[in-house]
């Protein structure tokens, strides 16, 4: 007897009574019997907990009974298919008689003995897809984002990656992107859920609410480990996409950046969980800045990748069209000047209509870089979240003519060299940092934007 006609009749018998094929958690408890493994163990295999596990087995022993005839148990599986002589069952499955199949004198009623391939009623399976975008954000307008579009759709559709990290500084237009994907690949999936973490909910409390959109009419569990469990369930047996928008919300002020607050742990363990437990969906993190555990999970040939979001580049102008500026001639210097940020480039061109009559060229006679008071509080947002040797940091290279190596801030800033080390890095896991190689040397600075708001916020510290 082998467990492949084993797994083949369970997913005949599943279907027939649910409409499903077998899932990753039943699959996982018919090998465990098979193996005489107990539900503890199964379990601890699957990241499930014991009583879940217990309530998905006793469904699926009550779906063979009543498939076979039988009164089938965990105890006895094993024992009546051996006993049947499992091995002609494979060669029955699918000979449908009038009203039933005969198996070696078991019977199974011939709507549960129906191929998946030829349901009697195909609408009855068909796919239903379930969108709930929360409290997205209305997109009025988006600018050319073909080629990040394309490698997203291609990590997720393609690759199947379980969990990316979309990332870079505030304004870049993470929360666009991520609703254009969207609406762009929103077909390929059972469950497409949108939810910002911009109020700091607890990993229990999202939890609660993803599951109230899967199971609508159960009862919710109240135990956090039951709870990651059923998600994980419903991650295997339905396609989603998830967007978590704002997880930076989730990690601490005045610590280096990816460090969650207190209470909030938990959440390091859930993405970990996302990404190394075997499911057919994707969890997509928006963040301007990089959870530690991505950092570590996301190696080759993991299903966990890293997307840093950068500048528009050309389809940059298409911002300053839509606001219908002067001398286009000048545009590109504008748009390197503040990086190609989206929400930089808008609130700057609204200065530069309001203040210039829209003249790109006389604006940019004035020293530049001006920073739009909306501007400077986009930027104090995440200026606000730095430790004390990340601004010594910031405000010295802010100083520096060109760029610098980390060898030149220990012998400049006056704190330990560990510290300094961890500033640097930590700064660059909140995107504030340019770095580049010469002479085989990695040097950083700050982009002239930046440079402005350190000198404007921190003169006297300087």
């Amino acid at each position: 007897m082998e467990i492949a006609e084993v797994l083949k009749l369970a997913d005949e018998l599943i279907f027939a009574k649910t409409g499903e094929h077998i899932d990753y958690l039943q699959k996982a408890i018919l090998e465990g019997t098979f193996q005489g493994r107990t539900y503890p163990e199964i379990a601890e295999g699957t990241h499930s907990s014991e009583g879940h596990t217990r309530d998905i087995g006793s469904e699926l022993w009550q779906i063979f009974s009543e498939g076979l005839g039988e009164d089938i148990t965990k105890r006895n599986f094993r024992a009546i298919l051996e006993k049947a002589k499992f091995d002609n069952f494979s060669s029955a499955i699918g000979r449908v008689g009038r009203d039933y199949v005969a198996i070696n004198n078991l019977n199974i009623c011939q709507e549960r003995a129906r191929s998946p391939t030829e349901p009697q009623n195909p609408q009855q399976i068909s796919k239903q897809l379930h969108i709930d975008l929360g409290d997205a954000p209305e997109i009025f307008t988006f600018f050319d984002r073909t080629s990040e579009l394309s490698t997203l759709e291609n990590w997720i559709t393609g690759d199947r990656t379980r969990l990316i990290a979309l990332l870079g500084i505030s304004g870049t237009g993470k929360t666009t992107l991520s609703l254009r994907l969207i609406d762009e690949i929103k077909t390929g999936f059972d469950y497409v859920i949108y939810r910002s973490l911009r109020f700091s909910p607890t990993l229990d409390a999202t939890l609660t609410n993803l599951l109230q959109i899967f199971s609508q009419q159960s009862e919710i569990p109240q135990n956090i480990e039951t709870k990651i469990s059923q998600i994980l369930d419903y991650l295997r047996k339905y396609r989603c996409l998830i967007v978590l928008d704002d997880v930076q919300m989730l990690f601490s002020s005045g610590q280096l950046a990816g460090k969650y607050k207190t209470g909030y742990e938990d959440y390091q363990l859930f993405f970990k969980l996302i990404g190394e437990v075997c499911h057919q969906s994707c969890l997509i993190l928006n963040s301007w800045e990089k959870p530690r555990e991505i950092a570590r999970l996301s190696k080759d040939n993991h299903p966990v990748r890293c997307f840093v979001l950068a500048s528009l580049g050309v389809a940059a102008k298409e911002i300053l069209q839509s606001q219908k500026l002067a001398d286009e001639e000048t545009w590109s210097t504008l748009i390197d000047i503040y990086q190609g940020n989206p929400l930089w480039l808008e609130l700057t061109a609204t200065l530069i209509r309001e203040l210039f009559g829209g003249r790109v060229a006389e604006f940019l006679q004035c020293e530049m870089p001006i920073l739009d008071e909306g501007l400077q509080f986009q930027l104090s947002q995440p200026f606000g979240r730095l430790t004390a040797a990340e601004l010594a940091v910031m405000i010295y290279l802010a100083n520096s003519a060109e760029p610098v190596a980390v060898s030149q801030c220990l012998n400049k800033i006056s704190f330990s060299p560990s510290e300094i080390v961890n500033a640097v890095r930590s700064l660059g896991n909140r995107f504030l940092l340019d770095a580049i190689e010469k002479e085989k040397i990695t040097l950083f600075s700050l982009n002239p934007v930046l440079k402005q708001h350190v000198k404007t916020e921190y003169s006297q510290s300087a």
